[in-house]
C-alpha cells in the first residue's frame, strides 16, 4: 500500500513544531500574566479557569506558517489560505493583546474588529478573483458536477461567507478543546477534498491538522492554555479560504454545523432578549454554555459536538 508522503509529512512537521513550542511559549505567556478572564454569570466550573494563559493560538499560527513555507514554492495556491489564516489571526492577536496585556477588558472596539475583517476579506477577494482568477462558482451539495454562480453578487456573498465563518469559529472557542477538536475534523475534510480535486492546498490543510493535534495536547480539559481570538479567528479564516479554493462554500454549513449553531444561538439570544424586554431563549449563549448549564459536563459537550462534526463531514463527503 503506497501512501503519498505529502499526506503525512506536513501533519508530522506541524505537529512536532506545535508540541515543541508548547513548553516554551506557555510558560512565557504565564510570565506575561496574559490570563483568561471568566464571566461571573457563566458556569461556576469555569471560575477555576481564571488566569489560565490565553493567546495560545500563536502556537497554531507558527506551526502552520513554518510548515506551509516549506511547500509554498511548489504549491502557490496555498498562499491565499495562508494569508487569510494570518490576517484574521493578526486581528485576533491585537484583540487579545489589548485585553490581556494592556488590561483593557473590551479589546478592540467592535467597529475596529469589523473594519479589520472587512479589510482582510477584501484583500482575499481581490487576490482570488483579480490575481489568481479562482472560480467562485459554488459546488452544489449532492448534485454531482453542478455549480451555482451568483455573478455580480459573488463578491458581497464572499464577504458574508468569510466573516460569518470567522465569527462562527470565534464563538465556538469557549470550552477546553472544543474549537480545536471541531476544526481538526473540518481540516481533515478539506485535506481529503484537496487531494481528490488536486486543489493544491493540501500542505496547509495537513499543517492545520498537525498544528491543532499538537495544540490539543495543551488545550484538552483541563486546559493549560487557551487559543484566544488569536487562534479562533485564524481558524475561521483558514476554513473560509479553504472552502473558496475548493469551491466548497455551500458545504460550510454542513461541515461547520457547530459553527453555525454557535453563531445563530448568539444572534437569537441577543435579538429575543431585546424584543422581549429581557427574556432569554437559552440559559446562556453561545449554545455550548447552555448545555453546560443544563447539567452536561464540559467534556461531554466537546465530545458530542465533535461527534456531530465528524458525522456531518462524512455527510458532506457523500454530497461531493
Amino acid at each position: 500500500m503506497n501512501i503519498d508522503p505529502l499526506i503525512i509529512m506536513p501533519v508530522i512537521i506541524s505537529f512536532i513544531i506545535s508540541v515543541l513550542l508548547g513548553p516554551l511559549i506557555i510558560p512565557f505567556l504565564r510570565r506575561l500574566k496574559v490570563g483568561q478572564t471568566v464571566r461571573d454569570d457563566g458556569p461556576k466550573s469555569h471560575l477555576k479557569k481564571a488566569g489560565t494563559p490565553t493567546m495560545g493560538g500563536i502556537l497554531i499560527l507558527i506551526s502552520m506558517v513554518a510548515t506551509s513555507l516549506i511547500y509554498v514554492k511548489d504549491y502557490p495556491r496555498l498562499i491565499p489560505v495562508l494569508f487569510s489564516t494570518l490576517g484574521f489571526g493578526l486581528i485576533g492577536f491585537l484583540d487579545d493583546y489589548i485585553k490581556v496585556v494592556l488590561k483593557r477588558s473590551m479589546g478592540l472596539k467592535a467597529w475596529q474588529k469589523m473594519l479589520g475583517q472587512l479589510l482582510v476579506t477584501g484583500i482575499l477577494a481581490y487576490y482570488l478573483i483579480g490575481e489568481m482568477d479562482i472560480p467562485v462558482a459554488m459546488k452544489i451539495p449532492f448534485l454531482p458536477g453542478q455549480y451555482i454562480d451568483f455573478g455580480f453578487l459573488n463578491v458581497p456573498i464572499m464577504f458574508f461567507v468569510v466573516i460569518a465563518t470567522v465569527n462562527g469559529a470565534n464563538f465556538t472557542d469557549g470550552l477546553d478543546g472544543l474549537a480545536s477538536s471541531v476544526t481538526i475534523l473540518v481540516a481533515t475534510f478539506f485535506t481529503v477534498i484537496s487531494f481528490g480535486m488536486e486543489a493544491g492546498i493540501s500542505p496547509i490543510t495537513c499543517a492545520a491538522v498537525g498544528a491543532l493535534l499538537g495544540f490539543l495536547l495543551f488545550n484538552v480539559h483541563p486546559a493549560s492554555v487557551f487559543m484566544g481570538d488569536t487562534g479562533s479567528l485564524a481558524l475561521g479564516g483558514f476554513v473560509a479560504a479553504s472552502a473558496y479554493l475548493t469551491q466548497m462554500q455551500l458545504f460550510i454549513p454542513i461541515i461547520g454545523l457547530v459553527y453555525v449553531a454557535e453563531v445563530l444561538s448568539v444572534i437569537l439570544q441577543v435579538s429575543y432578549f431585546k424584543m422581549s424586554g429581557g427574556k432569554r431563549i437559552f440559559k446562556m449563549a453561545p449554545i455550548h454554555h447552555h448545555f453546560e448549564l443544563c447539567g452536561w459536563k464540559e467534556t461531554k459537550v466537546v465530545a458530542v459536538f465533535s461527534v456531530i462534526t465528524a458525522i456531518m463531514c462524512l455527510v458532506a463527503l457523500a454530497g461531493v
